[in-house]
């Protein structure tokens, strides 16, 4: 990940993906030989100098106000959450104290991991799991500690046959990952998994390069499960209070469909074969990275 100009990247990208019908130009004004719309077109829609978008997209200028940044929101058609992303890009950032190197998930949504019956799994901004139920490593053994869920649903072919859309799915976790990355295209920890699947995946590549920002809460996602086949879940997240940027991820089913016998049906299975490796979590502890039975 390129971190030397984002908001320049972010602008070229997203101008290339705006047809010039959807800002009313029509497909057919002037040869065009680029994709999308041309900067000029870009400036004249949002008001402001070709010369200055220009710069904007050279990065040399790097600090636009809102209200500009606002035009070119509505002339590149970007929703609340691109647009909040795209003036993240614009800020200057202090520089953050490092990371500790092993995240800790609170004690009290361990416990709570514990108690629910459906798959569930606390991950932090970069999609790493922290901790999970033996549910949630029923649906994918990929959902145990120290998985990483981009890397998975990239790189293990065994990850991708469990989606029945899986081009859908892989377009909303990239996006997931810009939303939840705010804008911090110096972090090193984002930029060397970044680089990582843009070595080993095209598709990776190609979606991370269409700067779409994307936070869909309670969505279905569409699976099949190789034990219990298909199965339609509810995927909400929740913010783990007091935790910088962890999140509960909760799968459910509607109450009474298909879907709810099967997830009931895997949850017998992960029961019988459960291998009740016991956590090492104390009152007042806050969580080693272990599987939860």
């Amino acid at each position: 990940m390129d971190a030397t100009n984002p908001l320049g990247d972010f602008l070229r990208a997203r101008r290339e993906q705006t047809r010039p019908e959807d800002v009313g130009l029509g497909p057919g004004v002037g040869l065009r030989r680029v994709p999308g719309l041309r900067r000029e077109e870009v400036a004249m829609l949002a008001g402001i100098s070709a010369d200055y978008y220009l710069r904007l997209e050279q990065g040399r200028e790097r600090h636009p106000s809102v209200q500009v940044l606002d035009a070119l929101a509505g002339v590149l058609g970007l929703d609340p959450e691109a647009t909040a992303y795209m003036i993240g890009l614009s800020r200057t950032r202090s520089r953050r104290a490092a990371r500790p190197a092993v995240e800790r998930v609170p004690a009290s949504i361990l416990h709570l991991l514990r108690q629910l019956s459906m798959p569930a799994f606390v991950q932090n901004r970069y999609l790493d799991i922290l901790a999970s139920n033996s549910m949630a490593r029923a649906l994918s053994p990929n959902l145990a500690p120290g998985a990483n869920r981009l890397r998975a649903v990239f790189l293990d072919q065994a990850e991708r046959e469990l989606f029945r859309d899986w081009r859908q799915a892989m377009q909303s976790v990239v996006g997931q990952m810009r939303a939840d990355s705010g804008g911090a295209t110096d972090d090193p920890r984002l930029t060397a998994l970044v680089g990582e699947l843009s070595l080993k995946s095209d598709c990776f590549r190609q979606l991370w390069a269409r700067h779409e920002v994307r936070r869909r809460e309670g969505i279905v996602s569409r699976l099949h499960h190789p034990e219990v086949g298909d199965l339609d879940l509810y995927c909400d997240k929740l913010a783990v209070a007091g935790a910088d940027g962890q999140l509960l991820v909760i799968y459910h089913a509607e109450p009474g469909t298909e879907s709810a016998r099967s997830l009931a049906l895997l949850g017998s299975i992960a029961a019988s074969t459960a291998d009740h490796v016991a956590d090492s979590v104390r009152p007042g502890d806050s969580a080693r990275l272990y599987p939860l039975e």
